[in-house]
């Protein structure tokens, strides 16, 4: 039996009209699902996977990648979900309860 990976935006369940809740960014490391919540280097300004346990930035959750990308061999331009949206909280990948509050932060609601 085959397993079908997160689509892209599948975890959106709903967001602002036209582009206001996306963003183009650069993403380094991966590769990444579609719903991986994202922290952002703050030397960089680039993003990648939220790392709790960080002190770059990405110990704070500030967007969900809107669909599978891989920035291991070299950063890659992607597109993510920064701000005014509500998501499906299970489908989000590498999230925490800590995740969650931040996303909120910037606007993001986990359901």
């Amino acid at each position: 039996m085959a397993t079908e990976a997160t689509r892209a935006g599948e975890f959106l369940v709903s967001e602002a009209n036209g582009s206001r809740s996306r963003e183009s960014i650069t993403l380094t490391g991966g590769p990444y699902p579609a719903g991986q919540v994202l922290g952002k280097i703050t030397a960089s300004g680039k993003y990648t996977a939220y790392a709790a346990g960080a002190s770059n930035g990405t110990e704070t959750a500030a967007a969900v990648l809107w669909s599978a990308a891989d920035g291991s061999a070299a950063d890659v331009s992607a597109v993510a979900v920064v701000r005014d949206a509500e998501v499906s909280q299970a489908l989000l990948t590498g999230e925490d309860a800590d995740a969650i509050t931040d996303l909120a932060a910037v606007g993001i609601i986990a359901r």
